[in-house]
């Protein structure tokens, strides 16, 4: 807003620039072993919070537009259930949306779980475990948000099912390839072109949002008391901005 944004724009960049890289951090964590770690608990407390506060921030984010169209979270250009609704119904929607997956992964999933179980075929579970988590997708799709929200919804659901332990077992060789598919995809959609144009001002700009947001943190890890090398751990994981 300082930098002379209007301030809905400015709202939106705010709350974009706030989020950190959930799957960097983890992963980074995990093969350091400091998951156990004071700052690998606190990181990913954060970054939990960070994964579940998007959901309502992306509802918000139509009613700052003057149409849908100007913000659209996952720059999915295609025809969508919301395309005409004005910003307050698409937040509405958005947001029964989610309450929907919600509440159906409750009541629906379970049986159908205990009757796939039934029938002792492990190809039927792990694909109806696959279709649950692409069809979810596709919904959040077609109300204007990401799919990669929309296969978090769908981990949450499948997480509440006492199936989830087998469920675990079974995605774990998928594990690792797809979360080199996603990085490969993230670096693949940076563009190289914008930076030759302007180098020294986007990378000022990067150093300052890692700096200010390292700062926060740190300020946030002293205040629950933490020790130097753990808060300082604390404070560069989380510095970064999210894909």
């Amino acid at each position: 807003f300082l930098l002379g944004l209007d301030w809905k724009a400015s709202v939106v960049l705010g709350m974009t620039v706030s989020l950190s890289s959930t799957a960097i951090v983890m992963q980074t964590l995990t093969e350091k072993g400091l998951m156990k770690t004071r700052a690998g608990q606190y990181s990913f407390s954060v970054l939990l919070f960070q994964d579940i506060a998007v959901i309502p921030m992306l509802a918000f984010f139509p009613l700052l537009s003057e149409n849908t169209g100007d913000v659209n979270p996952n720059h999915y250009s295609g025809p969508t259930f919301v395309s005409d609704l004005p910003g307050w119904a698409h937040a509405l929607v958005v947001l029964g949306s989610v309450i929907a997956i919600i509440v159906s992964g409750r009541y629906l999933v379970r049986p159908l779980f205990n009757f796939i179980a039934a029938t002792r075929l492990r190809e039927i579970f792990t694909a109806t475990a696959l279709l649950i988590v692409v069809g979810i997708a596709v919904l959040m799709t077609q109300v204007g948000l990401s799919p990669a929200l929309g296969t978090f919804l769908a981990g949450v659901v499948l997480a509440n099912s006492e199936y989830r332990h087998e469920l675990e077992s079974d995605i774990e060789p998928f594990k690792g390839l797809l979360l080199g598919l996603f990085f490969i995809a993230v670096g693949a959609s940076i563009n190289f072109h914008l930076i030759l144009q302007d180098p020294w001002t986007i990378m000022g700009i990067v150093l300052g949002l890692i700096i200010i947001k390292a700062v926060i943190i740190f300020s946030l890890g002293k205040w629950k008391k933490m020790g130097i090398s753990q808060n300082l751990l604390f404070s560069l994981s989380l510095s970064q901005v999210g894909e």
